[in-house]
């Protein structure tokens, strides 16, 4: 059952449970959080409502992470509280996760169990293998539930590269083996449904990357997600035949770096020079990698456009390379990010037009050979929109596999005895994670915060004689809705207006502090809709003397 990451592209939720109804055993796969767009104004991190495993948290025997991106583990440090279990991961995701929760005071409450690549371990009643696949990060983990009723093959992120730049090839042989033992479920990845053929080797980067850097005369900075440690040495390489010297800029790569180079990635490679450190390095010798390839306002690269980086600067001559893809929805904030930069004379270069980026994602032939591999009966697309989801089933029906069920959020999908069958619908939500509290996306924090944003805020004050008659000119204060110049003779046309309608109450209700509030309320609202076309958010406060 999904919780998350089904009908969307992440926030990756995943229960399985296993025995008889009502006294499963619950396993978690995968925590992950998503962002906030233009939709939730003000909302950054996003992470899924646990509260169905919440409430039977006794029977929640552990989280299993496939691997180390934030929209597959992110979510922990928010909701672990609610959950209370061990977390089983491999070496890196381990470490990454102990960074995060590091930060927030958590690390020595929970238990964290590292799983050695390829591991067999037991959960429970739940017999477990990771299987090695490729991805853009290390140690992607396809996940095989053994139970009596049959195996799932949870396949989390992945693609088959056949020259992975960082870690292992994905293991076709134990793919093969699983197939030849039975599959009953196949629980995977839908992201790239609509690409035909395959993603591409990060290995088939380096050359054309090396060459656009080498047509560079001034500086250069190269963005990407800061996660895609394969990259990070594709880049490497690529100034290092340059001879470039490279300097790292942004927080979460460092981050990234550090967790790397702990659990035997990058070794091979020098120290990165911080931002202060490549100053004095002529324009010519030095390439920065940054973070910000989404457009994202806090982000490095974002401060080295607006001129306000303190350490690096960019202009006239010198060349950013958009190493990534545009996430949906982030194009208008990438697409202002790129114009900042043109208009300081800085050269852009995206992959819209240079060989620049290869997904971490399985395309069409991909998955087609994932089937011929596992041979499932069942498949149940996750890790996509609708749109990929109904794709997604087409395709398991042209590669034969016998039964596929289009699941969404909250969807309890019976596998076992009989047809795969959706058996029950269950409450899912989201939260707005803001510091240590969590909002509810459709409560009233988040509501009133995109009311403001589009209508303002208006707050009277009235005071009121002892028969609740208005003494003095209210005080009134407003919020991006109207001019300075407009208040005056608006607390004017709002006094009347409120007198006016206090007429319609009896002397009893004038004396009802919450009667008066509701009544000036609706009618401060109703005459700021006449005459401004807004709805703002108003308070009034009444005072009485």
């Amino acid at each position: 059952m999904p919780l998350g990451g089904t009908e969307e592209i992440g926030m990756n939720f995943n229960l399985y449970g296993l025995g008889a109804p009502e006294k499963h055993d619950w396993l978690i796969i995968d925590m992950g959080i998503t962002f906030g767009d233009d939709s939730t104004p003000g909302v950054e991190v996003i992470v899924p409502d646990p509260s169905f495993i919440a409430e039977k948290r006794e029977k929640l025997l552990g989280i299993i992470l496939t691997h180390g991106h934030e929209d597959h583990l992110g979510a922990v440090p928010y909701l672990w509280d609610r959950l209370r279990c061990p977390i089983y991961a491999t070496p890196f995701t381990a470490e990454l996760l102990r960074g995060k929760l590091k930060v927030n005071g958590h690390l020595s409450e929970i238990e964290i169990v590292e799983v050695p690549l390829r591991g067999h371990f037991t959960v429970g009643p739940f017999s477990l293998e990771l299987i090695t696949l490729t991805h853009s990060m290390p140690e992607p983990n396809a996940i095989v539930i053994r139970t009596p009723l049959g195996s799932i093959f949870h396949t989390g992120d992945w693609k088959f590269d056949p020259e992975p730049v960082v870690g292992d090839i994905s293991d076709e042989a134990a793919l093969a083996a699983l197939g030849d033992e039975g599959v009953l479920a196949c629980i995977g990845d839908s992201t790239n449904i609509f690409v035909d053929g395959n993603s591409g080797s990060e290995s088939s980067l380096l050359e054309n990357m090396t060459k656009l850097i080498g047509k560079s005369t001034g500086k250069v900075a190269v963005t990407c997600f800061a996660s895609n440690v394969a990259r990070i040495k594709t880049i490497f390489n690529a100034a290092t035949a340059n001879d470039r010297a490279v300097a790292l800029v942004g927080r979460s790569l460092w981050r990234i770096n550090s967790a790397a180079r702990n659990t035997g990635y990058l070794v091979d490679l020098p120290p990165f020079l911080e931002a202060g450190e490549a100053k004095n390095i002529p324009s010519n010798e030095i390439l920065y990698i940054c973070t910000g390839s989404q457009g994202e306002a806090r982000a490095a690269l974002s401060s080295i456009a607006s001129g306000n980086n303190r350490e690096v600067t960019f202009g006239q001559g010198d060349t950013v390379i958009f190493s990534s893809r545009i996430i949906p929805g982030n194009e208008l904030s990438i697409g202002r990010l790129q114009n900042k930069l043109i208009q300081i004379g800085v050269d852009v270069i995206s992959e819209h037009n240079e060989y620049i980026h290869v997904s971490g994602h399985p395309a069409r032939e991909e998955l087609i050979k994932m089937y011929q591999l596992i041979r499932p009966q069942i498949a149940i697309p996750v890790h996509g929109e609708p749109r990929h989801l109904v794709k997604h089933v087409a395709l398991a029906k042209d590669c034969q596999v016998p039964e596929t069920v289009l699941v969404k959020n909250g969807s309890m999908v019976k596998l076992g005895s009989g047809p795969a069958t959706i058996i029950d619908e269950v409450s899912v939500g989201r939260f707005s994670a803001e510091g240590t509290r969590l909002h509810r996306l459709t409560g009233k924090v988040v509501k009133d915060r995109s009311r403001i944003i589009y209508n303002g805020v208006v707050v009277l004050t009235l005071i009121l004689d002892k028969k609740g008659g208005i003494v003095g000119l209210p005080k009134l204060t407003t919020h991006a809705l109207m001019d300075d110049d407009e208040v005056t003779y608006m607390v004017e046309i709002l006094t009347d207006k409120i007198k006016e309608a206090f007429k319609g109450l009896s002397p009893e209700k004038l004396q009802d502090d919450d009667v008066v509030q509701e009544t000036a309320r609706i009618t401060v609202r109703k005459s700021l809709r006449e005459t401004h076309a807004k709805r703002p958010l108003v308070t009034i406060h009444v005072v009485r003397i």
